[in-house]
């Protein structure tokens, strides 16, 4: 027993010290990269179009997801990291506009093979680090990655200030051969994949059907899907509330940002044990609830309240995304967590692009108070019919 418990702690400590290590590299490279094209082209539509080269592969999710399946985890973790790093140094020929094109191939195979190793690291969780530890360690990957997201980009920005794109290539190609060298030391059983003929679609539609004929995981990716598409329509709004509510210089968005990044990772360190007091259910609709006061609050003109509702809103969105994560690994068998996974992220997470740029046009022909308000109301009803629905 005391061995295995301690095996389990270091399999915890490891992939989670692994998906972190990577994780760093990733943020920083989300920042610099826009920043490194518009140096380059001084375009700022080429510097957006980064973020939709590494966002894009998402929407490939459920078919990328059975990647994850088809092969044991661990290795696929080595050999994925591994091949990340040495494509990342190709980066080192991008010197001018006239080669730019080896960035955008390089971000796409960057999301590409993202969406798989996602899909395959919370497939291998289970087998780590033990089912009743689920909520427990997907909070503490929410709290780190959301910590990264408050140092990593700046890291990256400087690095790309002072040695340019090639040095953020090369920081981002070590973090992947140190996470490859991390997910290399786990000691994990994991069963060889059934060898099928089913071709690539059944296969997909198998992860599909899986998550969807669920009764407890539907209601719950759903919610997240939805939280997410409001979560969008009020991003839309931060220069609104910063410029027009608070009378601050745009700048200011940086700090509510900041907030929200540190209620994130409060809300990652406290998961575990909530979601075993409340369950997954409760704690998602908590969580929605905690997001739409936060979001229908900000409408108010005042500092104080912007930085709690900043708070809030980092606090609660996370809950539904950990909720939802956890329930699918826990309730979809093995053999289909991948490209459940990989599923419930690409209804989870596409809402979000696609309400952004619904909010940016909303944003200039509705009063952002009077949209934040209707966000807050419509939040609070999802939390209400979240928390109605039946457990089972």
């Amino acid at each position: 027993m005391t061995s295995t418990s301690t095996a389990t702690r270091g399999g915890f400590r490891l992939l989670l010290a692994g998906i972190v290590v990577s994780g760093f590299g990733t943020s920083a490279m989300w920042l610099a990269a826009g920043i490194w094209v518009k140096d380059l082209t001084g375009s700022d539509s080429l510097a957006a179009l980064c973020a939709f080269a590494l966002w894009a592969p998402a929407l490939a999710g459920p078919l990328l997801g059975t990647v994850a399946d088809r092969t044991r985890r661990r290795p696929l973790l080595v050999a994925a990291n591994l091949g990340l790093g040495l494509l990342l140094l190709s980066l080192l020929a991008v010197d001018s506009a006239g080669n730019l094109w080896i960035l955008f191939a390089v971000l796409v195979a960057y999301g590409a093979c993202g969406v798989v190793t996602d899909a395959a690291e919370a497939a291998l969780v289970p087998a780590v680090v033990g089912r009743e530890s689920l909520g427990d360690f997907n909070g503490l990957r929410t709290a780190a990655n959301e910590g990264m997201k408050l140092v990593a980009p700046l890291a990256g920005a400087g690095l790309l200030a002072v040695y340019g794109g090639a040095g953020v290539a090369l920081l981002d190609a070590a973090t992947f051969a140190a996470a490859a060298g991390l997910y290399a030391r786990l000691r994990v059983e994991e069963s060889a994949p059934a060898r099928r003929a089913a071709g690539v679609w059944t296969r997909t539609a198998e992860g599909v059907r899986a998550l969807w004929r669920r009764e407890r995981l539907r209601p719950l990716v759903l919610a997240a899907a939805a939280t997410m598409l409001l979560a969008g329509l009020n991003g839309a709004t931060i220069y609104a509330v910063v410029d027009g509510g608070l009378g601050r210089s745009p700048s200011y968005a940086g700090v509510l940002y900041a907030v929200q990044g540190a209620g994130s990772v409060a809300a990652g360190l406290t998961a575990g044990a909530l979601l075993r007091r409340l369950g997954e259910r409760r704690f998602a609709a908590a969580g929605i609830a905690l997001f739409a006061a936060g979001s229908g609050l900000r409408a108010l003109p005042y500092d104080a309240v912007a930085l709690g509702c900043s708070a809030a809103i980092g606090m609660g969105l996370p809950c539904v995304l950990v909720a939802a994560l956890t329930a699918v690994q826990r309730e979809i068998p093995e053999a289909l967590v991948g490209r459940a996974v990989a599923t419930a992220h690409t209804l989870m997470f596409a809402p979000n692009a696609v309400a952004l740029a619904m909010g940016a046009g909303l944003i200039a022909v509705v009063d952002h108070r009077v949209l934040l308000a209707l966000l807050g109301a419509a939040g609070l009803a999802l939390a209400c019919a979240t928390a109605r629905r039946p457990s089972a």
